[in-house]
């Protein structure tokens, strides 16, 4: 399989050696400094890039009639844009806050868990996410991910950094060293705690799982996510 890389940092290039192991080709290392030569021979494309690139990026996918995976975060104010653009092309996508199995299994674990603990309301739920002090947004796409589900499930409707109004759930988001990613979802009362918690150890639970759902999307047309990809939907 053909892949184009859009966005050749440290994500780009730990993508591009799972890839490789796995027997696929690298068309095109999308960086600043070059153009989108290469990208039509593609298959499919990979977009881990920044904030202020993803639109474009993504955009030049659909109208070159390449598939995308994208997993670049902090731009989705143009989401229903960029979902409008993709069904006006037949295109392909998958865009995720975090492509990590495990996460991805984290996210189940916390919507069913939202679903029970909506019964119980002297529990109150809080999130705190670790990450890298080089990260651009925050919070991040999967804290806010996270907080969606709880909000979905329960009687909660927004999320905050701030202090909490009722029905909010407030998010601590830490900048700090190299941390790849830490994320936890507790329900406090005054007598006890309950506490999930997913830690990454390093980027190759997120590239692995980009590389996955570029091998499961290539050739489709739509939109979908990673409960598409880990047959989770039917769960």
């Amino acid at each position: 399989m053909k892949i184009a890389l859009l966005g050749y940092g440290k994500m780009g290039h730990v993508i591009e050696r799972i890839a490789l192991e796995r027997g696929h080709e690298i068309v095109l290392r999308k960086d600043e400094f070059n153009t989108y030569d290469g990208l039509s021979s593609a298959d499919v494309a990979i977009d881990f890039s920044v904030p202020s690139a993803a639109v474009n990026n993504i955009s030049s996918c659909f109208n070159a009639n390449v598939p995308v995976v994208s997993g670049t975060t902090g731009w989705l104010e143009h989401y229903d844009e960029m979902i409008a653009l993709c069904k006006a092309k037949n295109g392909g996508f998958i865009s995720s806050s975090n492509f990590s199995l495990g996460v991805n299994l984290f996210f189940e674990f916390n919507e069913y868990l939202a679903k029970i603990m909506s019964q119980f309301d002297h529990y109150k739920v809080e999130m705190e996410e670790i990450h890298h002090d080089q990260k651009l947004d925050a919070p991040s796409g999967t804290a806010i991910s996270l907080a969606k589900g709880v909000i979905e499930n329960s009687n909660y409707t927004n999320w905050t950094l701030d202090t909490p109004k009722e029905k909010e759930i407030h998010i601590e988001a830490v900048r700090v060293g190299t941390v790849p990613g830490t994320h936890t979802v507790t329900y406090n009362s005054e007598v006890d705690s309950i506490e999930i918690k997913h830690t990454a150890h390093n980027r190759e639970g997120f590239a692995l799982g980009a590389v996955i759902a570029a091998e499961w999307l290539a050739g489709k047309h739509g939109i979908y996510t990673m409960k598409d990809v880990l047959n989770l939907n039917s769960k």
